[in-house]
């Protein structure tokens, strides 16, 4: 399996607005919390260690 590198979200500004409430009223401390447990969710989703080491690659490139 290759890691989707193209647009496939739909209601992009939706997920962005859900995102954003999320981490309101939460501490940064809470919030990278919340973040964590997010990507953790995800990546058992996934569930392909190499396309989760795709996604770990691009995104510690993008700077």
């Amino acid at each position: 399996m290759q890691l989707n590198t193209e647009p496939n979200l739909s209601h992009t500004d939706d997920f962005y607005q859900a995102l954003i409430d999320m981490h309101q009223g939460l501490s940064e401390e809470q919030s990278h919390a919340v973040n964590a447990r997010l990507i953790l969710l995800l990546a058992n989703h996934i569930g392909d260690l190499t396309v989760l080491r795709q996604a770990m690659q691009i995104a510690s490139a993008s700077d």
